[in-house]
């Protein structure tokens, strides 16, 4: 990490893998199920014609037949395997979060990021073994994922001076939406012309690549890093001196339950990714069922909001930093007021989508404003854990970890569910469900959050457990 633009680049590359693969997953979704053995589309429009739209599907499925196996999977099962990539960590970013913090997160992040990798190289093999060993391999996956998102925020804290911290880190993150974008741009095509398989080998063999690239390029710390100028080694130091990131092998826990800023954190977190995991794990589905597009067309349209949703999230952080650095809002101000807009605005588009399915337009255009206001919130809830607890950073990451996963377990599967049980108003009840955790998770926030260092997380004043 020899300057703070290649930082960008690097961390930006292999940042939130788990979104990478469940992108890589859901497109390659609709070429691995018989769709003709499902149940008909979901809440799909009455007003347009069906016949073009089962030509195409049934002229889709002879040329998967052709490239690529096809497998019968209900929507219940397909949930669960959606899910299956977060069960296996419930737990992990904890001890993750805490040993980055002690070791530094250059080694765990290299190492999560490769054998994930390769875990992804494997998918089309296991998957032919059964769904089964599908759902063990993307748990096993999940866990090594959890690495990687969980422990490069300690190299944030040491690298990212306070004043450019929204922009930082909503350009790394802005690479796990352009990811995305990328494979559903091109995993149509190659579902129709080499087959789903190749979706997991060719980006399998990218993320191996990318964490070759890593061991050479970072370092936990600039004053360790060989090739930073002195000038900019001195700036980052100086812009830190005054924020205590040390390490510790304890951890203040009774005064980590007990303090409410955390609390609004993680509710805003969970809240907040239960809709966007739908939007991740179903995109693609909805596009093709509901509003009758065929699978490559399907995938070029899946991508467009992720390639809005990461430029608007990299203008987010840098208009929040522009608003901290002239001092014209508080910064606590700036991370309730950008959580509000990525909350707020989201869940009113996301409840009228089923009374605008009769218009592909208009329900792209909801689907773009949701995924790019929605990124706003990158700058807002979700860097907070930076303001209120440096010094146990990577803890609390791994606390934000867990309840992001049980959040992406529990919403696929339930969308599962409603969609086989309710086929003709099952996503207006996903879409009311989503804006109401969403919104709850809101108004937790905006009451008890707070963006000051707390008193437990202050060297002289910490009472270890």
């Amino acid at each position: 990490m020899s300057t703070r633009a290649e930082a960008k680049a690097t961390v930006g590359d292999i940042s939130n893998d788990g979104n990478l693969n469940m992108a890589q997953v859901q497109t390659s979704r609709k070429a691995m199920v018989n769709n003709t053995a499902l149940s008909s589309p979901a809440n799909a429009s009455t007003e347009r014609p069906p016949t073009d739209s089962q030509d195409n599907q049934n002229e889709t499925l002879k040329e998967f037949k052709a490239v690529a196996p096809m497998y019968d999977w209900s929507p219940e099962i397909q949930g669960i395997i959606l899910s299956s990539l977060n069960y296996g960590s419930f737990l992990a970013p904890i001890p993750i979060g805490y040993v980055a913090g002690i070791f530094g997160a250059k080694y765990l992040v290299g190492v999560g990021l490769f054998i994930s990798s390769v875990l992804t190289l494997f998918i089309p093999l296991v998957t032919d073994a059964g769904a089964t060993f599908l759902i063990v391999l993307q748990i096993v996956q999940g866990i090594f994922q959890v690495t990687v998102n969980t422990s490069q925020y300690s190299i944030w804290v040491k690298w990212a001076p306070p004043q450019e911290r929204s922009q930082l880190i909503s350009i790394a993150m802005s690479g796990s939406a352009l990811g995305s974008c990328i494979i559903l741009l091109v995993g149509g095509l190659l579902c129709q012309t080499v087959g789903w398989p190749y979706i997991f080998y060719i980006f399998g063999g990218i993320g191996c690549a990318c964490s070759f690239l890593w061991f050479p390029l970072v370092y936990d710390d600039p004053a360790n890093h060989p090739f930073i100028s002195t000038g900019e080694r001195e700036y980052i130091v100086c812009s830190l001196a005054q924020q205590d990131y040390s390490s510790d092998w304890s951890l203040p826990i009774k005064a980590m339950i007990k303090s409410l800023p955390l609390w609004s954190i993680l509710v805003s977190y969970f809240s907040e990714f239960w809709l966007f995991n739908i939007f991740v794990a179903y995109m693609p589905t909805y596009i093709n069922s509901v509003l009758q597009v065929n699978l490559r067309d399907s995938g070029i349209l899946s991508a467009l909001p992720f390639l809005f949703g990461s430029i608007c999230m990299i203008l987010g952080g840098l208009l929040a930093d522009f608003l901290l650095s002239r001092k014209i809002l508080r910064l606590v101000t700036i991370r309730k007021l950008f959580t509000a807009m990525g909350v707020i605005f989201p869940s009113v588009l996301c409840v009228s989508l089923p009374w605008v399915s009769s218009s592909l337009i208009t329900t792209m255009a909801f689907l773009v404003l949701f995924t790019a206001i929605s990124s706003l919130s990158e700058a807002g809830s979700f860097v907070n854990i930076l303001d209120i607890a440096p010094r146990y950073v990577t803890f609390l990451r791994g606390l934000l970890q867990v309840s992001y996963h049980i959040s992406g377990a529990i919403s696929p599967t339930v969308t599962g569910i409603f969609l086989s049980q309710d086929s003709e108003f099952g996503w207006r009840n996903i879409f009311l469900l989503s804006a109401a955790i969403n919104t709850s998770g809101l108004v937790f926030y905006l009451i008890f959050g707070q963006a000051e260092v707390q008193e437990w997380a202050k060297e002289q004043t910490i009472t270890h457990l």
